[in-house]
């Protein structure tokens, strides 16, 4: 059975900064540390959790936004895996990095571990910081779009946002393409970041009887983009899975309006046997897991890379890029 552990998290996140009654959480919180439990002694022949550290991470930093203690032994697991340089295992390294770092910093400050843990954890946070400080590119992104809300939590967390040109460049980039966050779990990482707060304000919320003061709002559709264009998709394969580069090349036209998710769907309609592609709904979206029948699997550590000719790699997923009439976009069956 699949383990839900980042889902849950994430859920009892938001759950707590809607100051719910305590009676439905309860049982969740408990259900999330079974989950962590599973997660570790499920695959522990491997070193590593059944999901990843990320939603290893993310279900530490959960309990401890709840005030909820975890066993030492848990902590010591991602400050391993951090000193190893493991946290990479399942996802991007930015991401995992900064979701450990948040955890730490709240376990020191919620004085949920003892005082020499404390140190260390705290010791783990700054390091994490300046790590991602120093991962940042030339364009002010921190791993890629959505692993930067992340950096900029861990900045707020641990008051390194002192570092005003990193910072600062970071949350223009983020500022500048706020539509690639169209998710609810897109959105809720980036949010508190634009209200100059992390998740763990989340935990020191004080919860008070507020009248409700939402409204609903009338979004208005999309302007329809008339007209077509015609994208370029390629597929390639290197070794040591395929004897082959370049399995697929070919011209797919579609509305002007179109994205990349679009794109694959009529590159299967145009040719529906030698064109097929399956997608897992996630959190973030709609995830490349199939292409003609090479599947991308966390234990075989690779992945389905998005790119723009040369080799520009995607800052968005599948649903959200619309690329441009004559652009190549190649489908990269990659390693991690």
């Amino acid at each position: 059975e699949q383990l839900h552990t980042g889902r849950l998290a994430l859920y009892l996140l938001g759950l707590r900064a809607t100051c719910p009654p305590a009676s439905p959480q309860r049982s969740l919180v408990t259900w999330l540390k079974y989950y962590l439990e599973e997660d570790w002694t499920g695959s522990q022949w491997h070193g590593h959790p059944l999901t990843n550290y990320y939603q290893y991470g993310l279900g530490v930093l959960a309990l401890c936004v709840h005030h909820k203690r975890v066993r030492e032994e848990v902590i010591r697991r991602l400050l391993t895996a951090q000193h190893r340089g493991r946290l990479g295992h399942g996802g991007n390294a930015v991401d995992t990095e900064a979701v450990v770092a948040l955890a730490f910093t709240c376990l020191e400050r919620r004085r949920l571990v003892g005082t020499r843990l404390a140190a260390e954890l705290k010791v783990a946070a700054h390091g994490a910081s300046k790590s991602m400080a120093e991962a940042q590119g030339p364009d002010g992104i921190i791993g890629n779009i959505y692993s930067t809300p992340w950096a900029l939590q861990v900045f707020l967390a641990t008051g390194t946002c002192q570092m005003e040109l990193v910072f600062g460049r970071a949350m223009a980039v983020l500022l500048e393409n706020l539509e690639a966050f169209g998710t609810a779990a897109t959105m809720a990482q980036v949010l508190p970041v634009l209200h100059g707060r992390s998740y763990l304000d989340v935990a020191s919320m004080h919860c008070q009887e507020k009248p409700d003061t939402l409204t609903p709002m009338n979004i208005e559709p999309p302007t329809e983009v008339p007209g077509n264009k015609t994208v370029q998709l390629v597929v390639e394969c290197p070794l040591p899975w395929c004897y082959e580069l370049r399995l697929y090349d070919q011209l797919v036209p579609v509305p002007a309006a179109a994205s990349l998710l679009d794109v694959l769907w009529a590159a299967a309609e145009l040719e529906p046997r030698d064109f097929k592609f399956h997608t897992q709904d996630t959190p973030q979206g709609p995830f490349l897991t199939q292409v003609l029948g090479l599947e991308a699997r966390q234990e075989k550590r690779n992945y389905w890379q998005l790119l723009t000719a040369p080799n520009t790699p995607l800052q968005m997923g599948i649903a959200d890029y619309r690329p441009q009439d004559g652009e190549t976009l190649i489908l990269r069956l990659s390693e991690w």
